[in-house]
């Protein structure tokens, strides 16, 4: 909300309520910035090229504005480290950004791979990057659990054929989840470790 907001500002465009990007975000930042540009007052994306660099940029000059990780997220993460469990991340924000975002929030090296969109691959909930981080680990689908907070991350694990868990500390909600098939839903991460 705050970048995409800033990029509206910029150019002259109303900024929409912080709120609402809960249901605005999670397809990648192109296809939101096409989405605010139709509730901020340019549907016919005149201004979509500028406000999409605007974006992008200053989220990627300060990508750790507000960000943190959830609590109980990196004990929870650490324990799954010292059973051997290999983990990955999977974003659909640009995969520069999502390094650098991994990166300094649990440090270099901690994750065994990690994806953001890339031009060359096509964003979730197309199971292309899950498949391909599948691949990279040596493992099969039936040997991953694939953790997320919207329908889009359920569509994605379920076309890779992977057991979803939906969370339910991200920015949606045990309803969408559930509409979408989460496989188990759970309210905190620790409960991940019996899952295992």
């Amino acid at each position: 909300a705050y970048f995409a907001n800033k990029a509206l500002q910029a150019y002259g465009l109303k900024e929409i309520e912080a709120q609402q990007y809960r249901w605005l975000v999670g397809d990648g930042a192109a296809e939101l910035v096409k989405r605010i540009l139709v509730i901020s007052g340019d549907p016919e994306m005149k201004k979509f090229d500028e406000v999409y660099q605007l974006y992008k940029q200053s989220y990627d000059d300060d990508f750790l504005y507000l960000t943190d990780a959830y609590p109980g997220i990196l004990d929870t993460l650490v324990e799954l480290k010292k059973r051997s469990i290999r983990l990955g991340v999977l974003s659909n924000k640009p995969h520069p950004t999502t390094c650098k975002v991994v990166e300094s929030l649990f440090g270099s090296g901690f994750f065994d791979c990690c994806y953001g969109q890339r031009p060359e691959m096509p964003l979730k909930p197309d199971p292309s990057m899950l498949l391909n981080i599948l691949k990279e680990f040596g493992v099969m689908p039936e040997e991953c659990l694939y953790f997320g907070d919207t329908a889009v991350d359920m569509l994605t694990g379920k076309r890779a054929g992977v057991k979803t868990v939906g969370v339910l500390w991200g920015f949606r909600d045990k309803e969408e989840l559930e509409a979408h098939e989460a496989d188990v839903i759970v309210a905190h991460p620790f409960e991940i470790l019996k899952l295992i």
